[in-house]
């Protein structure tokens, strides 16, 4: 049977299905979306939850603990974590791949309901979720600035306005804002004024709330005349505030105004954003799944205009990061390398053939086989990204060779005098076997690839079905289309010639003569093949190992850590200061970044947007090396850079990009073992930017009460953590309800007084009943940053008693006011009148993995250091230091994806050979043959790894990619032999030896031409020099050393294991017929 006759015998309906394939295959070009890398959703959710002014410790145990055991019933959680910090906490979860983000989103609402109960009364309002997937970068940053308009004049207009229109542009799926918080009426009050009132802090902050109210007021029917009953129940700014009166005694009063002042400003003074070296709001933006990330972005840059528009003149709007601008560089590098792989691959079809004519028809097939992919990704749902464009650009130097075997074996016929069309047939029914094989092979190297789970299957399974879609288009076209157009382009040149006659003859008689010296000489190409497998482990063992290359992406990531004891205004110095440095490099196009939201407040994040490549002739890691060594005249903070990668694995944040994670049941463990294990990451000289994300060096100014004196005087923990937490923690007291969002009045003492901890002595606490003012309630787990405990209190004192305990209760410190003051009848105590202050040190951040204690390590790895060399070594440093059995370490995010990608290597190739045996073995029906075949393959593997050695390159997941590649180009050359040497025993009744010599010589031109067009294929990955080049250029260094290598041996290898196999064979047969 022919399958290629029908479309030779009726060339214009074969013409008119290949223009369509094209016409639809340039349609599907266009409508395909474009990434960086394909799509992959890491089933991610981030629950935050605030509690105002509430130390870590508090936030830990009372806000964080109790949703994690929560969290920990829900089905598919691969992985928690938690950082609990000032005021607030943030735990992130990591679901099973396969688990549906939504399905886990329902459930995490659940427990967050179910957990409600045992959370603080005073938190500020219900946790929320947000589904997040760690992969995605943000594709633009637009950053605020202004000459005049203040800092919540910027936070509000990106929070209500910007914010809430962009999330409203086709293909945003989410937007945060940071450096910065809401406008708000700040009530900064001064104690002594406060004390000498005789007025507490609860009362000020009952008037404030009752003061500004917006409740229903019903509705009235007067006269048949239907009213609405309103009232100006609100107060809108801070004069308002000011005349409030707090305290009446006969005609006298006391306002806001006469206890401190009232002032405009943000909600939360700790939070400050830069760009450029200017104050600055910054507005992230992420795309929502499956959308085109460059559409996204053009829409978004569409809309800023009208967005300007909408806001404060005074406002300006600039694009501080920019991730398309790398991506379209890098795609367009891409699309020019594959161009230039079809121009290679074609050249050597015509240095070959020497004839424009016969060279037209694989130079037609190869792009005709891309466009039919294209749209087949179109319909799978695929996009146009780094991966799947290296695979078809791969793919050019082996989909040609279905189309060179087909035309070569035509040729040969047409040079013995045969008519084009009879030559066509005769030519194609050959090979179609040969052709099948080929192809058929091939796609089931990629069968362990689609089957691989975990991110590393996800990431390639684009790559493997865009290669086998291109793989089988090839073959469906070489089958069909090239036999048609070879019967009408090609003529017999050179009719009349013997078809063991080649244009490069001088090749081919060296060829013949060394090939017959082998075939006499077999025991020596035994030694050779046992040396090549063993080569192979060895060199496996030797080679670097890592996991994905290190891409420029012409961005960096920042994290400033400084003095875990550092105050806001220092750390606001040390920020700006290091990113004017970091502007100052030239190599820098634009630095952003903020402290505040959930980081700590010893922590900034920046945001650094390098020069294009052609403008600043240095990689992003020398640029990084030049930044590190001009900070180092900043003490007191540091700055931790890498490089912005399109491939992110992991929930935690951290300094640098690898981690190392150590859990523990008591925090007292790790704090112990930490340190040794860091001291021992420092030694190493392959580690840098070696930090932890374990802060509890902090001061903290504990106020140590004195239970009985408290008890006595009648003061509750209850008022002292209330009394607290209104005068220190920034306290949201009222609501201001505006028609586009909500604003708060926030209650403190002013700064010049908190910034000192002798402001404590100043504090009076009422005395009596528990507070029970608004707000009042501390719940479970006061926000108050004290180490006290809430307790029961005995009843008030009179004041006199007061007044007496405040002199000589024990535990009150030097200065402590004599007399207690009244206000209504109620009795206020100085603080110090039952406590001690003492200063002692504290965590200003607390994690947690699971809901148990963990500390994270994370590190980069030197110049030329690989990180299977830095896990290695990690492992064994840990190992010696002998920890107890109740404090595990593990490595985390990218680190972990790693050593489990790199056990599943060796599993890998072993399934990608046996689903070459396989297929070999239903297609010949033979098991000896496919052994033939296979043997072919450790040449390869040896040239591949020396390749990776010689040009100091890492055994990374891509390299590794090409050696699973090879396993299916490298099998062709046998296939070939073996086809023509079974036909020829078959049909010619020929010897083995005579076959499969005779089989050597005459495909001797057609694997020295698809070896050339493979080789050609992937010349341009190795040396191109754009953005995403160092992602692409393993796969071409693996596939190249791998085919030049295993060319000069298997051309000698194939004929003699086919000839030990064959005889094998012969002689298992006699036996059976002997039996």
């Amino acid at each position: 049977m022919n399958l290629s006759e029908p479309f030779i015998r009726r060339p214009i309906a074969t013409t008119l299905i290949a223009v369509g394939i094209a016409l639809f295959g340039m349609l599907a070009f266009k409508l395909l979306p474009v990434a960086p890398l394909p799509e992959i959703d890491f089933p991610t959710i981030n629950v935050t939850a605030h509690l105002p002014g509430a130390d870590p410790n508090t936030v830990a145990t009372s806000v964080a603990t109790p949703l994690e055991r929560q969290f920990g019933q829900i089905a598919g959680i691969t992985q928690m974590t938690s950082v609990s910090s000032l005021g607030a906490t943030r735990i992130t979860m990591q679901f099973d791949l396969n688990r549906n983000i939504d399905g886990a989103a329902r459930d995490v609402q659940a427990a967050i309901n179910a957990a409600r109960t045992n959370l603080p009364a005073n938190l500020d309002g219900n946790p929320t979720y947000r589904k997040v997937n760690p992969a995605d970068a943000p594709i633009l940053i637009i950053s605020l600035t202004s000459d005049s308009a203040t800092r919540g004049q910027l936070y509000d207009a990106a929070s209500t306005v910007l914010q809430q229109k962009l999330l409203q542009t086709p293909g945003v799926g989410d937007v945060t804002v940071g450096g910065g918080a809401l406008p708000a009426v700040r009530v900064e009050l001064n104690p002594d004024r406060v004390s000498h009132y005789g007025v507490s802090l609860e009362q000020i902050r009952t008037a404030i709330a009752n003061a500004n109210a917006d409740l229903p007021k019903g509705s009235a029917a007067l006269a048949g005349v239907s009213y609405t009953i309103g009232a100006n129940d609100m107060l809108y700014n801070p004069a308002d505030y000011a005349p409030i009166i707090v305290k009446r005694v006969g005609n006298d009063v006391v306002h806001i105004s006469d206890l401190g002042y009232v002032r405009q400003d943000v909600e939360n003074l700790e939070n400050y954003g830069l760009s450029d070296g200017k104050p600055a709001v910054l507005l992230i933006v992420y795309k929502e799944p499956g959308a085109n990330v460059i559409d996204t972005v053009d829409n978004v840059k569409a809309e800023l205009p009208f967005l300007e528009a909408s806001i404060l003149p005074t406002i300006k709007l600039n694009i501080l990061m920019d991730r398309t601008t790398t991506i379209r560089a890098s795609l367009f590098d891409v699309e020019v390398t594959l161009m230039i792989s079809i121009l290679l691959v074609t050249a050597v079809t015509f240095a070959f053939f020497r004839s424009w004519r016969t060279t037209l028809v694989p130079a037609i097939v190869v792009p005709l086989s891309l466009l039919g992919t294209f749209g087949v990704m179109y319909f799978l749902g695929f996009s146009l990204n780094n991966l799947s464009l290296m695979a078809l650009t791969i793919s050019t130097g082996f989909v040609v060779d279905d189309a060179i075997v087909v035309v070569e074996n035509i040729m040969r016929h047409l040079e013995r005098g045969e008519p084009p069309v009879q030559a066509a047939l005769q030519g194609a029914r050959e090979v179609g076997f040969t052709v099948l094989t080929i192809s058929v092979s091939l796609v089931a190297v990629f069968i362990p690839l689609l089957l691989m789970g975990g991110i590393v299957g996800r990431l390639f399974r684009e790559f493997s079905v865009s290669l086998s879609v291109a793989i089988i288009m090839s073959m469906l076209i070489s089958l069909t289309v090239t036999p048609m157009l070879s019967s009408v382009a090609l003529r017999g040149e050179h009719a009349g010639h013997n078809e063991e006659e080649y244009p490069d003859s001088r090749f081919h008689r060296f060829y013949a003569r060394t090939l017959g010296w082998v075939i006499r000489h077999p025991l020596l190409m035994g030694i050779v093949t046992i040396l090549v497998l063993a080569l192979n482990v060895m060199l496996y063992v030797v080679v670097p190992k890592g996991f994905f290359p290190q891409e420029d992406t012409g961005r960096l990531i920042g994290s400033i850590q400084a003095s875990q004891s550092i105050s806001y205004r220092l750390m606001q110095q040390k920020f700006q200061a290091i990113s004017k440095q970091v502007l100052a490099n030239p190599n820098v196009q634009a630095v952003g970044g903020f402290i505040g939201g959930t980081n700590a407040i010893n922590t900034a994040l920046l945001f650094v947007t390098l020069k294009p490549l052609g403008v600043r002739h240095v990689s992003a890691d020398q640029v990084i090396a030049q930044i590190r060594r001009t900070l180092g005249d900043i003490p007191g903070a540091r700055l931790y850079l890498q490089s912005a990668q399109d491939i992110t694995v992991g929930g935690r944040q951290s300094a640098a990009q690898y981690q190392y994670t150590l859990t523990a049941d008591d925090q007292g463990d790790l704090d112990k073992w930490v340190p040794k294990v860091v001291a021992q990451m420092h030694k190493m000289p392959i580690l840098e930017d070696v930090n932890t994300d374990q802060q509890d060096n902090s001061m903290q100014a504990t106020v140590g009460v004195n239970r009985d004196a408290a008890a006595r005087l009648g003061v509750n923990f209850s008022s002292i953590d209330n009394a607290l937490y209104d005068a220190f923690g920034q306290r949201q007291v009222s609501t201001i309800y505006r028609s586009a969002n909500q604003y708060h009045v926030v209650m403190e003492l002013a700064p010049e007084y908190w910034t000192n901890p002798a402001a404590l002595k100043g504090i009076y606490v009422a005395a009596g009943a528990p507070s029970s003012g608004q707000n009042g309630s501390s719940g479970n787990g006061s926000p108050a940053g004290a180490s006290v405990a809430t307790s029961a209190s005995e009843a008030a004192a009179t004041a006199a008693a007061a007044s007496a305990a405040a002199v000589a209760g024990p535990g009150s410190t030097t200065n402590t006011p004599s007399t207690a003051v009244l206000s209504n009848g109620q009795a206020l105590v100085p603080l110090a009148a039952v406590a001690h202050f003492t200063i002692d040190r504290t965590a200003i951040s607390i994690n947690h993995q699971g809901t148990f204690p963990a500390v994270t390590a994370s590190f980069n790895l030197a110049p030329g250091a690989s990180i299977g060399e830095a896990t290695r070594e990690v492992d064994d440093a840990v190992a010696q230091l002998r920890m107890p059995a109740s404090i595990t370490g593990n490595f985390a995010g990218t680190a972990q994806v790693f050593q489990q990608a790199v056990a599943s290597e060796p599993l890998l190739i072993v399934a990608a050979l046996l689903s070459v045996y396989i297929v070999l073995g239903m297609l010949y029906e033979n098991l000896m043959h496919p052994l033939t075949i296979l043997s072919t393959l450790p040449s390869a593997g040896v040239g591949a790894l020396i390749a990776l050695l010689v040009t100091h390159t890492q055994l990374s997941i891509i390299a590794l990619v090409g050696v699973i590649l090879l396993i299916g180009i490298v099998k062709k050359n046998a296939i070939m032999m073996i086809d023509f040497a079974i036909t020829e025993e078959r049909e010619r009744k020929l010897a083995a030896e005579e076959a499969i010599k005779r089989a050597a010589l005459i495909r001797f031109r057609p694997i020295m031409m698809t070896t050339s067009a493979a080789i050609l294929g992937a010349l341009p990955l190795v040396f191109g020099s754009g953005y995403g080049s160092e992602f692409r250029k393993p796969l071409g260094i693996s596939i190249i050393g791998g085919l030049l290598f295993s060319q000069m041996l298997t051309l000698y290898t194939t004929p003699v294991i086919y000839l030990w196999l064959d005889r094998a064979y012969q002689r298992l047969r006699r036996r059976k017929k002997e039996a």
